[in-house]
């Protein structure tokens, strides 16, 4: 009779968080998602100065892998809006941003070039 091969397997399990915000870039072989969750932080020891918390955990994946990735988070979204809702963006953030944007168009503009590093 054959012995059974047991097999060991380590999991090191990345700690899960909440993702504010998403950077995407991409190489010719490869794309990156930097997530990062950005949190205020109350130091008693500082009395003037405010703290931030940033995490962020660095997922890169292969071109082909990113493509399908996108065919199923979109899968992943219909099903969800099939079943919940169509997804809109809430209120409240539609309010901030356009306060946002009166306060940036009160703001006299600089006119700067971008710097090109093509020679």
């Amino acid at each position: 009779m054959a012995e059974e091969e047991s097999i060991n397997i380590s999991i090191n399990e990345g700690e899960p968080f909440f993702a504010h915000e998403v950077t995407v870039n991409f190489t010719p072989t490869q794309f990156t998602f930097d997530f990062k969750c950005i949190t205020p932080r109350t130091d008693p020891r500082s009395k003037t100065k405010t703290s931030f918390q940033l995490k962020h955990n660095v997922i890169m994946v292969d071109t082909w892998h990113a493509k399908a990735m996108l065919q199923v988070m979109a899968n992943v979204i219909k099903k969800y809006e099939d079943d919940l809702g169509k997804i809109e963006k809430p209120k409240n953030l539609s309010k901030a941003e356009k306060k946002q944007k009166a306060i940036i168009a009160s703001q006299p503009q600089e006119k700067t070039e971008a710097p090109t590093y093509l020679g």
